[in-house]
């Protein structure tokens, strides 16, 4: 696959975002599912942190441990990080963060079930949004891991918050160690 350009990336995450909000908004258009809600409290925000925190240090482990998912998380982050430059880095949390969030857990999880089954379809739809390619299955593993981890999150919570500040805590962390470690390592 040919490199893409700083604006192609940014472009394609704000397209991107903007489809995800609004199969969001048509599905709560043609569904009788309500979202679920988003609250403002300290130990919601502290919880949220808390998991983006842990699913951060257990995509670490499983980077050291896993050689498939280290060489498909390397090629993923390569292809999408290495254009940007560091303020865009926000953006890389930020967009996805909200945007997946609200459909896969603010939308689909209440519209399916706050229970198992839609933990399981919210996880695996997660997971297969993040296919780039035939030989990317083991990222795609790991994103269904985190979907899992996302949703109960906003089952066992009820609050949508706290899986979007997870899921944007995780996208800024590991975008801004994968760039440090890459401006470190010589050319």
């Amino acid at each position: 696959m040919d490199p893409l350009s700083r604006m192609q990336i940014l472009a394609a995450m704000g397209v991107t975002a903007i489809v995800l909000l609004l199969i969001a908004r048509l599905w709560l258009f043609f569904d009788t599912a309500s979202l679920l809600p988003v609250r403002f409290s300290l130990p919601d925000v502290l919880i949220g942190m808390g998991v983006g925190l842990g699913i951060t240090v257990i995509s670490s482990i499983a980077y050291q441990v896993w050689p498939l998912y280290r060489r498909n998380a390397d090629f993923y982050l390569k292809f999408v990080l290495e254009p940007l430059i560091w303020p865009d880095l926000l953006w890389m949390g930020l967009l996805p963060g909200l945007s997946e969030e609200l459909l896969f857990r603010g939308v689909m999880l209440p519209a399916i079930g706050l229970n198992s089954f839609g933990i399981l379809i919210s996880g695996l739809s997660f997971g297969v949004l993040h296919l780039s390619g035939p030989q990317q299955w083991g990222y795609v593993a790991w994103a269904t891991v985190v979907g899992f981890i996302l949703a109960i999150s906003a089952v066992v919570t009820g609050n949508l918050l706290v899986p979007i500040l997870a899921h944007i805590l995780t996208n800024l962390i590991s975008s801004f160690f994968w760039k440090f470690k890459q401006a470190r390592t010589p050319a």
